[in-house]
């Protein structure tokens, strides 16, 4: 060996994170295969058929986890604005012929062999782009014309295909999550209130404006589910019947009524609600407690991390999970109006779990490079 020549060792992940990820994608396994099985049966008449589908995803979803997780995260740096664009590229692909179009929206393109959700490369790839605007303006943040207007312009850019879809739900995550990034990153408190009064008037008009009466009559059965409880309100009152059953430890993995066919599409949006049925209120603690884990460990990898593009990467990542999954949650509890916003890592759906886990990768990488405390 060469005198003087330093070797390097390389820095393990942060494992804590790895294990709570690994820990929600086999619950949602598990959880999407309980919900699906009586549609699984009369739609397909096999029983496994979303559980294969959610396997094949999670294969896939480790997989791009393990690349992400060995890839410097700068390199996303380097290339954010080409990642940025072909995300928005295939949004734009949904107002094509690829477009497929179901309950009124259109967030699908149909590939042939399988369909893809653009949405999600949009929010990763907005999170990912406007890291590197925040860490490049890292001077000018606190300015108007040079920092709160232009990450507005952007903010306003990363959200407008999906909100063509139209996706109001998405569009307030990923919204709700740049905003956050960019707070992160020390904007003017003012500007803040400018910006929050802003996104307030957007969604009062998004949900009261002419062609919205289906927005309007969501938010008034958020107000007395139980008022319609056979029409409109149908979803969240069996919900809701679904958490009140399961009292402490659950009816019993397996042992749901309201997946038959109560709650539509029960392994999607509304799988929580089918987790505290079956696992109780210790269920549905130990996911919450899951999430709590991923996040904290976020939260530290941003704070540990000196270099600003990747403080301002896992602050993003971290928002976006939090964000999802509280409005999710609040969905499912109805805390909230009702919208199509899945679970992170448990929900059923393949672009998502992709995505997610990807982003776990990439904040993997991040903790490389963070002085984390790893006695």
């Amino acid at each position: 060996m060469e005198k003087g020549k330093k070797i390097t060792k390389r820095k393990s992940v942060d494992f804590i994170l790895l294990i709570a990820t690994v820990s929600l994608v086999f619950i949602g396994i598990v959880m999407v295969f309980s919900s699906s099985w009586p549609e699984a049966m009369v739609e397909f008449d096999n029983g496994y058929y979303f559980l294969k589908k959610q396997l094949q995803s999670s294969i896939a979803g480790f997989a791009a986890m393990i690349i992400c997780m060995n890839i410097n995260y700068k390199f996303f740096k380097k290339y954010a604005l080409p990642l940025f664009l072909l995300a928005q590229f295939s949004g734009l692909l949904l107002f094509t012929p690829l477009g497929l179009e179901l309950k009124g929206a259109t967030r699908w393109i149909n590939l042939g062999f399988t369909t893809f959700m653009p949405s999600d490369a949009i929010k990763i790839g907005s999170v990912i782009f406007f890291a590197k605007f925040l860490a490049d303006r890292k001077d000018n943040l606190g300015t108007l014309l040079k920092g709160t207007i232009p990450a507005i312009f952007l903010i306003g850019i990363s959200c407008i295909i999906i909100l063509m879809q139209p996706d109001l739900g998405t569009t307030v995550t990923l919204g709700a999550t740049l905003m956050a990034m960019f707070f992160v990153a020390g904007m003017k408190i003012s500007h803040l209130v400018f910006m929050v009064g802003g996104a307030a008037g957007f969604l009062f008009y998004a949900i009261t404006g002419e062609g919205n009466e289906y927005r309007m009559r969501r938010w008034t059965t958020f107000l007395d589910p139980f008022k319609d409880k056979l029409g409109d309100g149908w979803q969240v009152v069996q919900s809701l019947y679904a958490l009140g059953s399961g009292g402490l430890f659950g009816l019993g993995l397996g042992k749901s009524r309201q997946k038959f066919f109560y709650i539509p599409e029960a392994y999607n949006d509304f799988i929580f609600s089918i987790i505290g049925e079956e696992l109780g209120l210790v269920g549905t603690l130990l996911v919450l407690f899951l999430f709590f884990v991923v996040i904290w460990r976020g939260i530290i990898i941003a704070l540990k991390t000196e270099d600003l593009f990747g403080c301002y990467l896992a602050s993003g990542i971290t928002a976006l999970i939090t964000v999802q999954s509280l409005i999710n949650i609040a969905v499912v509890t109805s805390s909230i109006p009702t919208t199509g916003i899945t679970l992170p890592f448990i929900s059923y759906g393949g672009t998502s779990l992709l995505f997610y886990m990807a982003s776990i990768g990439i904040l993997l990488n991040i903790s490389r490079y963070a002085k984390l405390d790893r006695s």
